[in-house]
């Protein structure tokens, strides 16, 4: 992790600029599978989740009975975690129903803003080097809030078909019976077109690799809707001489291990205390099961240290950070 102390304003021009990837070879990339899916449906997708997953089988559907084996499958404290957090979720979206408020603006004229559920919606969940069962909630359970009646979630399977328990049984809490073992740049083409097996959807929500977000933004070209084109992820931790530095660098792994490209930033206005961030950063990252890839992460990751707390709010504005 690159430490800088107390960097003007050029320096902090540089840090704040993101990485503009090239994206040729993967934008051909995408069309190419996009094209395939569109002529062969399911045989494609088939084709595509063996060369990238290593599943040679063709039965993408997960069965009611791979459902209720998740069940068994998952440590109780796991299934205590994922059901705190669905009633937490649940409750703050719960929050967010609007009531019809109709407005008289002149004689005989009402106008009034009306929310209705989008018909069919297309769940992506990452499942490969990370498992996002926290996603399924907080996907799942708005959509099953705003009454969607279609709910389609897509997640690659490993090479024996398994989806991870944790996923599946967070997408019975959520509510989704409609699960495929699809992943990647095919499941986002599925989706899009439809398939034999695959619905068709009128928008796909979910974070993803540079693979999935390509992907994403060239179904939108097909006129499906996306939530937005997610970049890398990022987060920006602004600490000051109370916080405990175990808990600031355990938040920064966590954002650091999604992926390779991932980027965290933390910000101090006390240099002693980022030097004790960073020795808990390297205790912790030896016992990180996704050390690597939190290690790749963390090579273009800073811990800044800048005279005060409001040079620190101003830098954050000027980031704009996925979380904060």
């Amino acid at each position: 992790m690159n430490y800088i102390l107390f960097p003007n304003s050029e320096a902090q021009q540089k840090i704040t600029a993101r990485q503009v990837p090239t994206g040729l070879n993967l934008e051909e990339t995408v069309r190419t599978i996009f094209t395939d899916i569109q002529k062969k449906g399911d045989q494609a997708i088939v084709k595509y989740t063996q060369l990238f997953d290593g599943f040679e089988g063709e039965n993408l559907r997960v069965s009611p009975e791979e459902m209720q084996k998740a069940t068994s499958q998952i440590a109780p404290e796991l299934k205590q975690a994922i059901d705190r957090a669905a009633h937490q979720i649940r409750r703050f979206h719960e929050s967010q129903r609007e009531p019809i408020q109709r407005i008289t603006t002149s004689p005989g004229v009402t106008c009034w803003r009306e929310s209705r559920p989008i018909e069919s919606v297309g769940l992506y969940i990452p499942g490969g080097t990370a498992p996002l069962f926290s996603t399924v909630l907080m996907l799942g359970i708005p959509a099953q809030i705003a009454g969607c009646p279609n709910r389609i979630l897509c997640t690659p399977p490993n090479a024996q078909g398994k989806i991870n328990p944790a996923i599946l049984y967070a997408a019975q809490v959520a509510g989704i019976t409609e699960l495929y073992k699809v992943g990647g740049i095919q499941a986002i083409a599925g989706m899009t077109f439809g398939t034999q097996t695959l619905p068709k959807v009128d928008k796909i929500f979910g974070p993803g690799n540079k693979y999935v977000t390509a992907a994403k933004a060239y179904a939108q070209q097909l006129q499906v809707a996306i939530d937005l084109p997610a970049g890398p992820s990022e987060v920006l931790i602004i600490a000051d001489a109370n916080s405990n530095s175990e808990f600031v660098a355990a938040d920064l792994l966590a954002q650091a291990e999604h992926d390779a490209d991932s980027q965290v930033i933390v910000l101090s206005d006390a240099p002693e205390q980022l030097q004790c961030i960073l020795a808990a950063i390297d205790r912790q990252l030896e016992k990180l099961p996704r050390k690597k890839i939190a290690q790749q992460a963390l090579q273009n990751s800073y811990a800044i240290a800048l005279p005060s707390l409001d040079d620190c709010f101003a830098f954050s504005n000027a980031y704009a950070p996925e979380h904060l």
